[in-house]
């Protein structure tokens, strides 16, 4: 399938491991994290992205604007979704970004990536 918009992934995962966090014990109770959550959008984004990409190519994060709305308790089974709206100049790519538990909204928002081809990243 090309690169377009309106093309989506979705996944389900377990808050768990490094997921979680009590903040330093402070709440008394551990629950998905709010980097854990964006770790979950960004993956979902550049998973999409990937599976619809010409060989050579990738691409990196360079925006995140979300919201975490809601908790979700460790052990939870949530779903991570995020939809392709927008590609400008053919490599500024825009997802709108959700996690949920069931029917609760637990993160929303966007998520931006840009294309970059594989053969010129180079190491230090």
């Amino acid at each position: 399938m090309p690169l377009e918009p309106g093309i989506e992934r979705s996944d389900d995962f377990v808050v768990e491991d490094r997921l979680v966090t009590d903040v330093r014990g402070t709440i008394g109770v551990r629950v998905l994290s709010t980097p854990g959550m964006i770790g979950m959008m960004e993956r979902a984004s550049s998973m999409l992205a990937y599976e619809n990409l010409p060989d050579g190519k990738a691409t990196v994060g360079f925006e995140v604007c979300v919201k975490h709305v809601a908790a979700a308790a460790e052990g939870a089974v949530c779903k991570v979704r995020a939809s392709l709206e927008e590609i400008v100049d053919g490599r500024k790519l825009r997802f709108e970004v959700e996690v949920s538990e069931g029917d609760r909204t637990i993160g929303v928002g966007t998520h931006e990536r840009r294309v970059i081809d594989v053969g010129a990243v180079k190491s230090a």
